[in-house]
């Protein structure tokens, strides 16, 4: 983990609406934050919640898209990593900047975090995820994104608060649960309960290992 924090010390959740988690189970120790839609939102509500110093870990759970062939509606994807597809060209290449300075594109979770899916706690795709402020609409920019990004999920917070808790020093992780196919929203078999539900499931799941520890 990036800093060391008391084991007794709260955990983090966040969402972007309230009810994405509502099904989540009420417990000493747990702060859930619903920060709002979109990446901008997404990382002041974070970066905001975690300037107080006291947490020692941050959950952003919620639902996503999952890409085609990737995943299905229903399942969970624990992000090990994302890129923020809108920073930077429009063709994903490097993006030329005077002084050294560098874009911010890709973020990763904390590896101490993803360890007890590794070990098998629950029924997760460990995948990569994209954040894009822009909903994919087209099976060609679904297409696009999942060949460039070797995307599993798409979310429009996922990237912001990975990143804003990476300043803050505070190990962080994604779970998503998967609510419909990324691309035609006329064919995208959305199913916001499947997703929510998946979601609220496997983030318990990780809150029990976290307080056992």
């Amino acid at each position: 983990m990036d800093r060391a924090s008391p084991v007794d010390a709260p955990v983090l959740v966040v969402c972007a609406v309230a009810r994405e988690l509502a099904g989540l189970r009420a417990r000493a120790g747990v702060d859930v934050v619903a920060v709002g839609v979109g990446p901008v939102e997404a990382a002041l509500g974070t970066a905001r919640a975690l300037a107080s110093g006291r947490y020692r870990a941050a959950i952003n759970a919620g639902i996503a898209g999952g890409f085609r062939d990737r995943c299905t509606v229903g399942d969970v994807v624990v992000c090990t990593r994302e890129d923020y597809v809108e920073l930077g060209l429009e063709d994903g290449s490097a993006f030329p900047l005077p002084d050294g300075a560098a874009l911010e594109r890709t973020v990763e979770a904390d590896p101490g975090l993803i360890a007890p899916f590794v070990g098998g706690i629950a029924p997760v795709i460990l995948g990569r995820g994209v954040t894009s402020a822009t909903v994919t609409s087209t099976d060609a920019r679904a297409q696009l994104l999942a060949v460039r990004y070797r995307a599993d999920v798409e979310s429009m917070e996922g990237f912001a608060v990975l990143r804003a808790a990476r300043d803050a020093g505070v190990p962080a992780i994604e779970i998503r649960g998967v609510s419909n196919i990324v691309g035609d929203r006329a064919t995208n078999g959305w199913n916001f309960a499947a997703g929510a539900n998946a979601a609220v499931e496997t983030t318990q799941i990780l809150l029990d290992v976290l307080f056992s520890r």
